[in-house]
Order: structure tokens, then sequence, then C-alpha cells
């Protein structure tokens, strides 16, 4: 919000105020996983594992596998690391 009111032309901020109702309406209607126990748990065997993967992209794999999911990201490469991960790569709306 604060990076639309910074915008010069009032044709920007439309823009991008459309383009932020259609990310929540998005958002809105997709399931959220949380970083449960089964998570961790996962987490913690990947650990093990010594992937050359940041520690928050490994919880993020961790959450997906938990739970069954297919990882939606912007950048593949790191998640494409982490074994029986399923991903799809994401530009945005």
């Amino acid at each position: 919000m604060t990076e639309i009111a910074r915008m010069q032309s009032v044709d920007r901020q439309m823009t991008a105020y459309l383009r932020l109702d259609k990310m929540r309406d998005c958002y809105c209607t997709t399931p959220v996983l949380s970083f449960d126990e089964k998570a961790l748990a996962k987490f913690q065997s990947l650990w093990l594992l010594r992937l050359r993967v940041g520690t928050m992209d490994l919880k993020i794999a961790a959450t997906a596998l938990a739970g069954n999911a297919t990882l939606v990201t912007r950048n593949l490469s790191d998640f494409g690391k982490v074994p029986g991960l399923k991903g799809e790569a994401w530009s945005g709306l």
C-alpha cells in the first residue's frame, strides 16, 4: 500500500490497486498450510540431508511436503534440490 501511495501517476495507482484486488481475491481462495509438527519433522529429516537450500526455503518445502501440496513459487531453482517436492513456477497474476 505504501508503494502504491508513492506512485506519482493516478493511472499507475489505479492499475496497482486493481492488481492488488486480483491478488487478494486469489489468496482468499487459496489454502495456506501451517508449519506444524508434521512439517517440523519433515524439515528435520531434510536438514539431515545437508541440502544446499536456505533454512526458510527448507521450511517452506517441508510444509508443502508434509501437506502433500504443490509448491507455487516465483523461483524453483533452490526448491528443485528438495527430493519429492512438487513445484510450479508462477510469475504472478
